[in-house]
């Protein structure tokens, strides 16, 4: 028997693997709730399909127009690596790096189709230290497969075969893996991957397989009313952190910390280019209990940055770390427990001319000033008692003040006194956020600087023309309406990657603006938080930071 070609498009060219990311983003965000429950973890607070989305908006949305398939996808595989969140996106990140190393052409045919899932799939098995059956690496091996056996038929057969062994590789996971067959649940991660595969042949067809989405409806209720007596899905229960950097090393280096890091946890992913032989950027990622030894382990082999801590069995964000609320908690370095707390010892000083940004502080428990009220404050935290004190600038000249001040203080008794300098006073928000008092010293002010460099901004200022946006100082464009040039920024700092904005108004800002700016990021990006801060009292008219 002779197999016919199915009708469709049979060459994925640029264009459509544009339209093929437009979609699956698309499917995902729709179904995210729903897969993001079939991940078990302690508690239902899952995130699969919602960094997979927020991989795949940071690699495809926002990239420069107009390039060929081969540099869109190197492009994206870039951005990906850099953005990639949890296990599940930074496994995504590296299948997009396969695909780019294999798609080396303006075109590709079923044949070639078929090598770059296979190329993917290798590339993210050999991420992962221990792949384990039933995951998205068991799914991504039968799309594989099932797809060399189709392109002898085209690619729309090709599609059709992978997105169809991809729903039955899900189906079977429960009786690969134990942790899912006592949830009575399927893989989250595979199935989110034959969700976009079906939205692949959605795009070449015009129609959709069904199979997946099947799954989904099946296992829905189940998740919900068991999800939080099931162990983790992936890595052992016996770790409660999951620790993610980036790392500026050589291959070997990231070798050398891939056997490190087994040895101190699980889940061990560490995603980078292949074809790098010099220093180049890995995303590292591991289940881990000894926080600290994850990271050192990445300093000791090269310069690491963008540090994220998620303890998985927070439910409650305290303290200053309120700030962010949710948003933020997966981001922010955890506290390890402790049945029996001492009270705190450390004080943070936040140094700031807003007058409402300093309500907004205070009522989190920080101690404020302004300019010149700086060295008192810090003279009165001190004298209640702090054996440490955080001191956090926004301007040049409260940093020339409370430097001083530090000085002086560090002279007097010996206690310990920092000072972090932030740029913009969203950055001091977020070095509030990720602040915490029963963590050692220079670990809590190292995290707090890295927040502040991990906090990118941009401004919508008013220009003669009207209003610009600005990103990384240079005006980006020029827009007649204060909304358009706000949502403008938000969508490029939301493209390079971010899990919340804070909106800090200025005094000429009009709230309609806002409003409209929280309605378009909740429709654009749906994965990222935005959070609105007291109006300032000057300019300018809008500042937005991402982290």
């Amino acid at each position: 028997m002779v197999e016919i070609p199915e009708t469709g498009r049979q060459a994925l060219d640029a264009d459509l693997m544009r339209e093929w990311a437009a979609r699956g983003i698309d499917t995902l965000t729709r179904h995210r709730r729903g897969v993001d429950e079939l991940n078990v973890y302690p508690v239902a607070d899952s995130d699969t399909a919602t960094n997979m989305v927020a991989t795949l908006q940071a690699a495809f949305q926002g990239g420069t127009p107009g390039l060929g398939l081969e540099a869109l996808l190197d492009e994206a595989a870039g951005r990906a690596l850099l953005s990639a969140r949890g296990n599940s996106g930074v496994i995504l990140a590296q299948m997009l790096r396969g695909l780019a190393d294999a798609w080396n052409a303006d075109a590709i045919d079923a044949k070639g189709f078929a090598a770059g899932l296979r190329a993917a799939t290798d590339a993210a098995t050999g991420a992962v230290a221990v792949p384990q059956a039933g995951t998205i690496l068991t799914v991504a091996e039968s799309a594989a497969t099932a797809a060399a056996k189709a392109a002898p038929f085209g690619l729309v057969s090709a599609s059709r075969a992978a997105a169809e062994a991809a729903a039955a590789a899900v189906a079977a996971t429960p009786g690969q893996l134990p942790a899912l067959a006592r949830a009575g649940v399927v893989d989250a991660g595979g199935l989110a991957l034959a969700l976009l595969l079906e939205a692949l042949v959605e795009t070449l067809t015009g129609s959709r397989p069904t199979g997946a989405l099947d799954l989904l409806e099946r296992h829905r209720v189940r998740a919900v009313e068991e999800t939080e007596q099931v162990p983790r899905e992936t890595g052992s229960e016996v770790y409660g952190y999951e620790v993610q950097y980036l790392l500026e090393a050589d291959a070997g280096a990231a070798a050398e910390l891939r056997h490190r890091l087994t040895d101190l946890g699980d889940s061990v992913v560490i995603i980078g280019s292949r074809a790098a032989r010099d220093v180049t950027t890995f995303n590292v990622h591991v289940h881990v209990n000894d926080i600290g030894a994850a990271i050192e382990a990445g300093i000791e082999r090269g310069r690491v940055h963008r540090i994220s801590v998620t303890r998985f069995d927070d439910t409650v964000v305290e303290g200053a770390a309120a700030v962010h609320a949710n948003a933020r908690m997966h981001a922010a370095p955890a506290r390890r427990p402790d049945p029996e707390p001492e009270a705190p010892t450390r004080a943070l000083l936040v140094v700031t001319e807003s007058a409402g940004l300093r309500g907004f502080l205070a009522a989190e428990g920080c101690r404020t000033a302004t300019e010149a009220r700086a060295g008192a404050e810090l003279a009165a935290a001190l004298a209640d008692g702090a054996d440490s004190v955080v001191v956090i600038t926004d301007t040049d000249a409260a940093a020339r003040t409370a430097h001083r001040a530090v000085e002086a203080a560090r002279g007097d008794g010996g206690r310990r006194v920092a000072a972090l300098f932030a740029v913009t006073r969203v950055q001091a928000v977020a070095a509030v956020a990720i602040h915490d008092p029963e963590r050692p010293f220079d670990d809590d002010v190292t995290a707090m600087g890295e927040a502040i460099k991990a906090c990118r901004t941009g401004e919508v200022r008013t220009v003669p023309d009207g209003f610009a946006a600005v990103v990384h100082g240079t005006a980006a464009a020029v827009f007649s309406g204060a909304a358009e040039a706000a949502r403008d920024l938000a969508d490029r700092l939301c493209a390079e990657g971010a899990e919340l904005l804070t909106v800090l108004p200025g005094a000429g800002s009009d709230p309609e603006t806002v409003t409209a700016l929280s309605h378009h990021v909740r429709e654009a990006w749906p994965t990222v938080e935005i959070q609105q801060l007291p109006a300032a009292e000057d300019e300018p008219l809008l500042l937005i930071g991402a982290e």
